[in-house]
């Protein structure tokens, strides 16, 4: 089973940040090709990132257990997600009140996309 792996140190957030970006508008994709490895070799590097003027920390968690379910039904689907890069995706506050099913298929596009 694929795990997500966090990114940890403020190095590696910038380095991500420079790379290519891709808007909606229920969140941000930035993504680079791998430039370290992570942990296990099946692991995906992506971090979810919330601003603080979204919400209150229960808005703000709940927007980001959305997107990571999300992107874990994304990882069952092959092909969906390249595990060669790393993410971040920036929640913004109409992910709160979207349907998952709309959101599940907006965020395979956008990876489609991204990485297409």
């Amino acid at each position: 089973m694929v795990k997500l792996e966090s990114l940890k140190k403020s190095g590696q957030f910038k380095k991500v940040l420079k790379g290519k970006k891709l808007n909606t508008n229920y969140y941000s994709i930035f993504a680079t090709k791998n430039f370290f490895e992570p942990k296990y070799k099946s692991n995906l590097l992506i971090s979810f990132v919330m601003k603080k003027k979204i919400g209150n920390a229960v808005k703000r968690n709940k927007i980001r257990r959305k997107l990571k379910a999300i992107v874990q039904k994304l990882l069952k689907k092959r092909g969906a997600i390249n595990k060669d890069y790393t993410y971040i995706v920036f929640g913004k506050s109409n992910a709160y009140i979207q349907k998952h099913d709309e959101l599940l298929l907006s965020m395979k596009q956008s990876f489609s996309k991204l990485i297409g």
